[in-house]
């Protein structure tokens, strides 16, 4: 950085932007593009390259464990060939993963990879995305940011006016975009372009000084700077890179200038200062009489507002008595609706509950009827049960008469309790001799 760039940090409190290129892994390319490094901006970034030949120790041991193989299966020795032939295929198996996974490149989203083969640039940039470098001597050269508007502040010191008057400093603040990234590596790299921008910004700001005069210097902050940004875009576009938007934020003068102007602002100010106090006094007796006609038309619309507001009660209180009888006459319809609702749905669960009642009488009839029949076969079989069993006496009535001894007579006396008390399950049946 030189002296003059220096000094413009130490007086005019602007930070000099610089743009350089950085050497970093594939890890640190996203970092350094978005966020600079030390405080320097970072449009191109050179990613550390590992890849190489190394992938090629498992290939040569691959072959020679497959010769060794060949060997060692015309001596036939089988296990010991297959062992090496298993070895050979993994080794070739670990040089392809190898080979595959060195040539993976992943370029960043907003961003262009510069590809070299041998060195020398080759073909059109990598897009955004994953990418197979299966060549080994393909290399990603630069990861250029050609999305981003790179924001770059140059202040500008002693930078004279139409009187030849140097001022302290401009600041001058732009915004750049890498267009093409080839013809940027190519011709002329993000350190020269630094000082080439550098240069070109300080030429195009004096430039600008020279048609001002010292007393309108102050003009220049967010002045229309249009054909600044067409000059800087003529010099520029050869290395394909373009000038968004500019502007110059702040102007300072010379100590002894700024004090000279201070005075003639001061003098301004104070005339301005009487005049406004005359303005301000012209301007209350105005708003004095303008609130006097205020005050009475306030007063007229007040009392307006008041006979509305009583036109409006009084329209307010007919209204709501109107409301009161019409909702008094609705509730009289309503509650006569009710109640012959009321007595209608009485009399429909009546006429439901005694035809429910009559279904059940009929019911009821019926199982009292089954009831009563089965009642009266349980009495009947209990009085069967207690019935008296007769007794069959078989007496031999050969001869053509009956039997009419004393003995059998006796005997049948006899045995008539005994059996009416027992009463067997079954009639007994005796035979008598």
């Amino acid at each position: 950085m030189t002296e003059q760039q220096v000094t413009s940090r130490s007086v005019s409190g602007a930070r000099m932007s610089s743009i350089k290129e950085a050497l970093a892994g594939w890890n640190d390319v996203a970092a350094l593009l978005r966020g600079g490094d030390g405080g320097a901006l970072v449009p191109v970034v050179i990613p550390r390259d590992s890849r190489g030949t190394r992938w090629l120790v498992p290939v040569w041991l691959g072959v020679w464990a497959f010769a060794s193989t060949a060997m060692l299966m015309a001596n036939g020795w089988g296990r010991l060939g297959t062992a090496t032939l298993i070895g050979g295929i993994v080794l070739v198996l670990v040089a392809a993963l190898w080979w595959w996974r060195s040539s993976i490149v992943e370029i960043e989203e907003g961003t262009i990879g510069v590809l070299t083969t041998f060195g020398a640039i080759s073909g059109p940039g990598l897009s955004p995305g994953r990418h197979y470098l299966w060549h080994p001597w393909k290399r990603v050269a630069y990861v250029v940011d050609v999305t981003t508007e790179i924001p770059y502040s140059a202040p500008v010191l002693s930078s004279p006016t139409h009187e030849n008057v140097p001022l302290k400093s401009i600041e001058f603040f732009l915004r750049f975009r890498i267009l093409d990234a080839i013809r940027f590596v190519q011709t002329i790299g993000a350190g020269n372009f630094d000082l080439v921008l550098s240069n070109s910004v300080q030429d195009a700001i004096r430039q600008r000084s020279r048609q001002v005069r010292t007393e309108r210097a102050y003009d220049l902050r967010g002045s229309d700077v249009k054909d600044m940004q067409d000059l800087l875009n003529r010099q520029l576009t050869p290395y394909g890179v373009q000038i968004i938007g500019c502007n110059i934020p702040d102007v300072q003068l010379p100590e002894e200038y700024r004090e000279h102007l201070a005075t003639r602002e001061r003098v301004a100010k104070e005339a301005a200062a009487y005049e406004k106090e005359w303005e301000l006094a012209r301007k209350r007796r105005v708003d004095t009489l303008l609130m006097e006609i205020e005050r009475s038309k306030k007063v007229r619309d007040a009392k307006i507002v008041e006979v509305k507001a009583s036109l409006n009660r009084a329209r307010q209180d007919v209204a709501q008595m109107l409301e009161e009888r019409e909702t008094e006459a609705q509730k009289i319809r309503y509650e006569i609706e009710t109640r012959a609702r009321t007595n209608l749905v009485a009399a429909q669960g009546e006429a439901k509950a005694r035809e429910q009642l009559a279904t059940a009488y009929k019911d009821n009839r019926a199982v009292l009827g089954y009831e009563l029949a089965r009642r009266r076969l349980d009495v009947g079989a209990q009085l069967a049960e207690a019935a008296p069993r007769p007794v069959i006496v078989k007496t031999d009535a050969s001869g053509g008469g009956t039997d009419s001894s004393a003995l059998s007579t006796l005997l049948l006396a006899q045995l008539l309790p005994t059996l009416g008390q027992r009463q067997p399950a079954s009639p007994p049946v005796g035979d008598l001799p």
